[in-house]
């Protein structure tokens, strides 16, 4: 039997209750399709942190390097530690070295659920730029907690990092329909985005056959919200892409349907698989939090791992969920309940 090893880092708040029941799924449709899937859980988070003065240990990353998908809670507990502290600690040190350059994140809406918008049948791939740009981390304070402070945040674009990224995204549009939004504000970062402009002009050239076109980050948000059905693949660097996944979120009915994967594309590393919601603290504790996003990021990682037709029930298996009204409000079913239906529709 084909086994795949799995490390999970259930992380803060609603991330243990959702990585749990994202498991259960996966593990349904694993015994169905005759795989195994071999977890090995690592409790890194900010309780870690309080104990031991680091979101993980000093050879965290190569303690995960063996496992062939990493699964992933959430990440943050800002009332006792800073976020800027444990985002640069655990997630983001996991993206770099494993150059899971590509994230993922699919947007569109599963039966059943109202978005906030008239439009209904749009179906969006956001691909975000996932390792630089403007979380690069490069930059620094001087003279602080003076009037003379100066904050300083570098982004930094290399030349493999866009062409990379802009690649992945036009052969996820030639999979799809063909069509390609690359989004910048170059009317106003002249050196950047300009920069990746060109670049986007340049790799266009190898795919004819694909429609690309560029929109300021300003435009797209709007556009995003007036015409999703327009768009197809998105492509942004990593904070535009941080922010318009956020709104394309809202637009799928809210943050407990958005799933996420941190791509690898060579698979000489790890990929991780995230739901976007955050730790949530103050539903931490209530049992309601909704884990179809975490779901849908296990099927995404099954898709990954090669194992198309377990992946393709898990979203069957939602869509009927979801179609029956279960787990569609923020709030309406407890996380159990949404876990059962769901495993009962897997059968």
């Amino acid at each position: 039997m084909k086994s795949y090893s799995l490390a999970l880092i259930p992380g803060d708040g609603i991330g243990e209750p959702v990585i749990d029941a994202a498991m259960r799924v996966a593990e349904a449709v694993s015994a169905r399709h005759g795989f195994a899937l071999t977890p090995t859980t690592f409790e890194w988070s900010c309780d870690y942190y309080l104990r031991h003065g680091r979101m993980m240990p000093e050879d965290g990353i190569e303690q995960l390097r063996p496992f062939d998908a990493i699964l992933l809670g959430a990440v943050g507990w800002p009332q006792t530690v800073p976020d800027s502290v444990s985002l640069h600690g655990l997630l983001l040190p996991i993206r770099k070295a494993f150059r899971q350059y590509a994230n993922i994140r699919p947007h569109r809406l599963l039966p059943g659920v109202e978005g906030p918008l008239r439009a209904t049948n749009f179906d969006l791939l956001c691909i975000r730029e996932n390792t630089e740009g403007e979380y690069s981390g490069a930059g620094g304070r001087l003279h602080q907690g003076t009037p003379q402070e100066v904050a300083v945040e570098t982004s930094i674009f290399t030349r493999e990092g866009v062409e990379r990224i802009l690649r992945y995204g036009f052969e996820q549009a030639r999979a799809r329909s063909g069509r390609l939004a690359s989004v910048t504000k170059s009317n106003a970062q002249k050196y950047s985005m300009v920069f990746w402009d060109e670049v986007t002009a340049e790799i266009a050239a190898e795919f004819p056959d694909v429609e690309v076109r560029s929109y300021h980050i300003d435009a797209m948000a709007a556009r995003m919200v007036m015409q999703p059905e327009s768009l197809d693949v998105v492509v942004a660097s990593n904070l535009f892409g941080d922010i318009l996944t956020d709104l394309g979120a809202a637009i799928q009915g809210g943050l407990g349907f958005a799933a996420s994967a941190n791509i690898n594309p060579d698979r000489s590393a790890p990929s991780m698989f995230e739901p976007v919601h955050g730790s949530a603290p103050d539903i931490a504790s209530l049992g309601i939090a909704n884990p179809i996003a975490a779901i849908w990021s296990a099927a995404m990682m099954l898709e990954h791992l090669g194992e198309m037709e377990a992946a393709k029930d898990i979203m069957e298996a939602l869509a009927r969920t979801t179609a029956a009204g279960i787990g569609v409000r923020p709030g309406g079913h407890r996380t159990d309940e949404i876990t059962r239906a769901v495993l009962a529709q897997i059968g």
